[in-house]
């Protein structure tokens, strides 16, 4: 039996050393793709673009944050159009999501006694000002017969305020913002799940609404019966 176990034993360690060889490799590969090697369109031109995306969440209210690599180009023109630059580069970029919970009121929780939930309607999430750090930067790229130092300057200039661009465009698509809702949700969920049960609704269901969500709400099928304000009021006097 141990002689079995052994020749069993020895195939099953060479196969998972050689997956994780095999693992690491990928990712290296993955890593040399996204930071080193220029993406271009089908007829071969580069152009400013998310290069790898990844939506991460957070507990915090700051509830999500995008994060990736991107590349972007910029060209330059100057002598009559004699002298033609162009420059392409890549770095990594992040952008946080917030919800405003300090503009949820009172007015914006209802409460529903017979089912027990409490529902949220709340501001939506948005995207802060993308942070571009052009201190990483894994690739820079410039061409052109005689780059001159004011060109180069307008070069830089212009792939940051495009990365910048870029970057918020993809913040603000409608599947990352979905994303960030989603992220959000969870985290108003879990932020007034404490109080909740601090008042003896431990088993309550928190529903978090965003505006979009609210467009052409039936008021009849969320059935809401009673504000949460008055809840906790009738608890007070409860007392």
């Amino acid at each position: 039996m141990a002689v079995a176990l052994k020749r069993l034993a020895l195939p099953v360690l060479a196969a998972l050393v050689l997956l994780a060889m095999g693992g690491a490799m990928l990712v290296g590969w993955h890593r040399y793709q996204r930071d080193y090697v220029v993406s271009v369109e089908d007829d071969g031109s580069a152009v400013t673009r998310i290069i790898a995306g990844r939506l991460a969440g957070a507990a915090s209210l700051k509830v999500s944050e995008l994060s990736g690599t991107i590349q972007s180009t910029a060209q330059d023109v100057r002598g009559f159009g004699l002298l033609k630059s162009d420059q392409l580069v890549k770095m990594p970029f992040s952008v946080d999501y917030f919800i405003d919970v300090g503009g949820i009121d009172a007015a914006d929780l209802e409460w529903n006694a017979n089912s027990r939930t409490l529902i949220v309607n709340a501001p939506d999430v948005r995207p802060g000002r993308p942070n571009i750090d052009e201190s990483r930067r894994t690739l820079v790229e410039t061409n052109g017969l005689f780059v001159t130092r004011q060109a180069g300057e307008e070069l830089s200039r212009r792939a940051s305020l495009h990365a910048q661009a870029r970057a918020q465009g993809e913040a603000r698509s409608p599947e990352r913002m979905a994303q960030a809702r989603d992220y959000g949700r969870a985290a108003l969920g879990r932020l007034l799940g404490a109080p909740l049960g601090a008042l003896g609704h431990g088993d309550a269901r928190v529903i978090v609404t965003f505006p979009p969500e609210r467009a052409n709400r039936d008021r009849e099928r969320w059935d809401v019966t009673t504000p949460i304000n008055e809840v906790l009021a009738n608890r007070r006097n409860a007392r």
